[in-house]
């Protein structure tokens, strides 16, 4: 079987992964067909959550992200030697696809071997109110390279809109004293007004308190 689909979707039943296996055949030989290709995954590969617990894929990428990760991979392998084309593709794959298209790409950036070109698209995504975009796109693509206020603000985002913090990659590794002090202020805040403090806010907090006691 395909290492790529192996590695990269490996919640596919066998027939999915033969139909995806046709497709990565076709698009290493015309990359430029991926415009077509992509929005139709769900339809002709598979569709549906990857883990049954988290069927809106907050936390784990759905059968269809796995796809089109898989997908996009063999689109960069074909374009390796115009990586500005390949950027511009993956861009206009974001721009004017629909939520599941957008979270797809999202979740496939990690894969992708890009560098920084990605970074417009999660500023994006973070901007939107779309739950299963945020979540996608504080995944282990920003945890690498989004700047420490980028990625702060994207973790308050999460605390303001609902996202679960599990779904924040690396989020014990980056989280520091300053993202304590920010949630820490959004709980007063939300305290002071009588609302209620997400759950999810102590997972920075006692992280912040560990390390004040580990410095002292």
């Amino acid at each position: 079987m395909n290492t790529m689909i192996d590695h990269a979707a490996p919640h596919l039943d066998d027939a999915a992964r033969a139909r995806l296996a046709e497709l990565v055949e076709e698009l290493s030989a015309q990359p430029s067909k991926i415009s077509g290709v992509f929005p139709a995954v769900g339809r002709t590969v598979a569709r549906g959550p990857s883990d049954p617990a988290d069927p809106d894929g907050l936390r784990t990428p759905r059968l269809e992200d796995e796809a089109r990760a898989v997908l996009l991979q063999a689109v960069a392998a074909a374009w390796r030697s115009e990586p500005d084309r390949f950027a511009t593709e993956l861009a206009a794959l974001y721009r004017f696809g629909d939520a599941d298209e957008k979270r797809g790409v999202l979740r496939a950036l990690p894969t992708l071997n890009i560098g920084t070109s990605g970074l417009p698209i999660v500023a994006d995504a973070l901007r939107t109110n779309d739950l299963r975009l945020i979540a996608a796109a504080m995944g282990p693509y920003a945890a690498e390279h989004l700047d420490g206020d980028s990625w702060r603000q994207g973790v308050l985002k999460c605390l303001f809109v609902g996202v679960p913090l599990e779904a924040v990659a690396d989020l014990h590794r980056r989280t520091d004293a300053e993202l304590a002090r920010m949630v820490a202020d959004y709980a007063a805040e939300r305290g002071a007004a009588g609302r209620s403090v997400p759950s999810d806010a102590w997972l920075v907090l006692n992280h912040g308190d560990a390390g004040a006691e580990k410095e002292n």
